[in-house]
């Protein structure tokens, strides 16, 4: 089962702030699920868990929209919250008090429900960004590292554009074509439709 719902708030980087929105995943059943990315709403996503186990809160990257709700969340629900160390320092600027409780790693396995997500390390668009491939259900989470119509934004601090092609290239356009891919930012795509456009994107240094 996957739910989504949809949070919007203040994206802050580099002295200037956004007005983003931003996707939520719920990954689960009836009785356990996980959050990927906590963003914004922490009361807005706890009525979304309910009464069900929240297993865990899996964080793609370290951007301040991606994880301003985690704490609060996990807090409530007494769960742990995960990100790749290479993004503590994204991490500390929000919460300077509060360290995340679990290291990410590449190929490392998150289970909920009966389902494993696949730890699939992404750098580029953040140094920690991370994807979870989920096989069974023919979905990757792919956070800010892909989009439908591109890589992640890589204007900013801690981020590179060859980096990001790199990761896009080498660890996700590898998955079958059919893959459901399921972003941190506005409408779903596929591996299959992204991977054909992959040479116009270097082309024009998206």
């Amino acid at each position: 089962m996957i739910e989504h719902l949809t949070t919007s708030g203040v994206f802050s980087l580099d002295g200037q702030d956004f007005d983003v929105d931003n996707n939520v995943w719920l990954v689960g059943d009836a009785d356990e699920v996980i959050v990927v990315d906590a963003a914004h709403d922490a009361d807005a996503i706890a009525a979304a868990v309910g009464d069900r186990r929240l297993a865990a809160i899996v964080c793609t990257h370290g951007h301040n929209d991606h994880i301003n709700a985690a704490a609060a969340l996990a807090e409530r629900f007494g769960a742990p919250v995960h990100l790749h160390p290479s993004d503590r320092m994204l991490w500390d600027a929000v919460y300077p008090d509060r360290a995340p409780d679990r290291d990410l790693a590449d190929g490392q396995v998150v289970k909920v429900a009966g389902t494993e997500l696949r730890v699939v390390h992404t750098p580029g668009h953040a140094p920690g960004a991370v994807c979870l491939y989920a096989p069974e259900l023919d979905t990757l989470f792919s956070g800010d590292t892909l989009f439908r119509g591109g890589p992640g934004a890589t204007g900013r601090s801690f981020s590179s554009f060859p980096v990001i092609l790199d990761s896009i290239r080498d660890r996700l356009l590898t998955l079958p074509a059919g893959t459901r891919v399921l972003t941190g930012h506005g409408d779903e795509t596929t591996i299959g439709a992204e991977a054909a456009d992959y040479d116009a994107w270097v082309a024009r240094g998206h």
